[in-house]
């Protein structure tokens, strides 16, 4: 097993798109990530679509507001379920990415929210869990700070499309970090 004090070399951003928050009864529908080093420089990444049975996914869209203030992604994911990798390929390209460029390091996952992602891998991948940090890197922490503290607001479009997000999520913390230095 790797050392957990080993200082990070890079961050895992990953964001997953589902069908709803409940990671016992909503699935997976698309994957994103990004490992950058700490400058946010761009070392790799990874995009995927992920197929799911057409009941459960409607089923579970049909439970969830959230996804009827979304329609065009609704509709876009749900004509694009055939077309996605199996999850258990997925999950193996995962391990293959993360093997590649961070050997023993145990991977810190980075993202919005992260903490909700990483209960959907602990659930749907388990062995790409084994291989994060159990430490993260949230930005929503970082927003909670600025904005309560500092009144400083990030204005960010959210088109709720897992690659879209890590970069938004990343120029979030880079806007954070820039007024960091400016302010201090």
């Amino acid at each position: 097993m790797a050392d957990k004090n080993t200082i990070p070399t890079r961050l895992l951003w990953v964001d997953l798109e589902m069908t709803g928050l409940e990671p016992a009864k909503d699935v997976l529908l698309e994957i994103a990530v990004e490992i950058t080093d700490f400058n946010f420089k761009t070392l790799a990444n990874y995009e995927a679509r992920i197929k799911q049975k057409r009941d459960v996914v409607i089923d579970r869209m049909q439970k969830n507001i959230w996804w009827r203030d979304y329609p065009a992604n609704r509709d876009d994911f749900v004509n694009k379920l055939d077309s996605g990798k199996p999850l258990a390929e997925v999950e193996q390209d995962m391990l293959v990415l993360v093997g590649e460029h961070f050997g023993n390091e145990l991977a810190v996952l980075a993202g919005n929210s992260i903490y909700n992602d990483r209960l959907f891998i602990k659930q749907w991948m388990p062995a790409f869990d084994l291989k994060l940090h159990y430490r993260m890197l949230d930005v929503s922490s970082f927003k909670i700070l600025m904005q309560g503290k500092h009144g400083e607001v990030f204005e960010k479009d959210s088109t709720h499309r897992a690659f879209d997000d890590i970069q938004a999520s990343i120029a979030e913390l880079q806007h954070y970090l820039e007024w960091f230095r400016h302010n201090s």
